[in-house]
């Protein structure tokens, strides 16, 4: 994965919702199938959710892939960019960081009820400025409250910086079909397996093997997302079977590929 340093210029768009002051807003943005939104931060922190297609958004710390009915909660000030997996209808929640206690304080992928969706969908027609002691502004309130209760997934893939695994990693995730072992990558690299095996845990909190099943799955999910089946899906990252591939999903996320995409 490629460092990110530089932010992009922020739209005019958003700088005026930036400027709110305002606890929280909402923008409302379409993007067409294959759109890059370059590395940015914002001055408060963001939910970015899709009501429909997936984005793969990344960091410095890794990369997380979001479905719809799922979102990433990204804290202030945190470089980003956003790749879109097909056509993207983004709804954007920007919160400022003092808006009220018990948020999140890590950038993570998040679940989506459907009391917060409808509450973003009503968002959406909210005029800005809004006032507090009006029904916007209990709406507004009301997804503050919905933000406190935030279930956190499992769609991150933590991407290492020792150069030695950064080659593994960068390797497995444009190949991964590529079942060569720890072995095999200690002899190309010269080290010791035990070596390949403490830098995992250390750096990714995963085992070499865990953190390969990952980066299939969250590739699984965009492939998914284009419509491809589940059979081309397993095949292509290396799976024996569907029912192979459809176990380790379903372990992983507690759903089969079917449900996971038609929840909500």
């Amino acid at each position: 994965m490629s460092t990110i340093h530089h932010p992009k210029p922020l739209p005019e768009s958003l700088k005026e919702i930036e400027a709110l002051s305002a606890p929280i807003n909402c923008r409302v943005t379409d993007y067409p199938a294959g759109w890059y939104i370059a590395p940015h931060a914002h001055n408060k922190h963001q939910l970015i959710y899709a009501v429909r297609g997936v984005m793969v958004v990344k960091t410095e710390s890794g990369q997380w892939v979001v479905p719809p009915t799922r979102a990433i909660w990204v804290l202030s000030g945190v470089l980003h960019e956003i790749r879109c997996v097909g056509e993207v209808h983004m709804r954007s929640l920007l919160v400022r960081p003092d808006a009220g206690p018990r948020l999140l304080d890590a950038t993570q992928a998040v679940g989506i009820s459907p009391l917060l969706r409808e509450l973003i969908r009503a968002a959406q027609d909210v005029p800005q400025p809004y006032q507090p002691g009006t029904r916007d502004g209990r709406l507004m309130r009301l997804i503050l409250d919905e933000l406190r209760a935030l279930p956190v997934l499992p769609l991150h893939l933590h991407m290492p910086t020792d150069a030695r695994l950064a080659q593994i990693c960068e390797h497995l995730q444009r190949r991964l079909d590529d079942s060569s072992t720890m072995t095999d990558w200690a002899e190309r690299l010269g080290i010791d397996v035990k070596t390949i095996q403490r830098l995992f845990n250390k750096e990714t909190g995963m085992t070499f093997g865990q953190w390969r099943q990952q980066a299939r799955l969250l590739h699984a999910l965009e492939l998914l997302a284009t419509g491809q089946k589940v059979i081309d899906v397993a095949l292509a990252l290396g799976y024996d079977s569907p029912s192979a591939f459809a176990t380790m999903f379903r372990k992983q996320f507690g759903q089969t590929p079917s449900q996971f995409f038609s929840e909500g």
